[in-house]
């Protein structure tokens, strides 16, 4: 399972990158066509580790790339 999370993080980031660096959650679990709950998983992961910072209030989150998580 934390292979699947790591791909799907992948795949979050460089859908970050590809629209602005942000998008709306929905946006992004629409746009990786996986599983809610593993893009969850996958944005909880890559928040830990400090690369996305989760805005706002449920269920409008807004999921940004840090300074950490790419180019500035």
């Amino acid at each position: 399972m934390i292979t699947k999370i790591g791909v799907v993080a992948g795949d979050i980031w460089n859908y970050l990158e590809g629209h602005d660096r942000e998008a709306v959650l929905e946006d992004v679990i629409d746009a990786v066509k996986k599983d809610r709950d593993l893009v969850m998983m996958s944005i909880g992961w890559l928040a830990r580790e400090g690369h996305v910072s989760v805005d706002g209030e449920g269920p409008d989150y807004t999921i940004n790339l840090t300074n950490m998580g790419g180019k500035e």
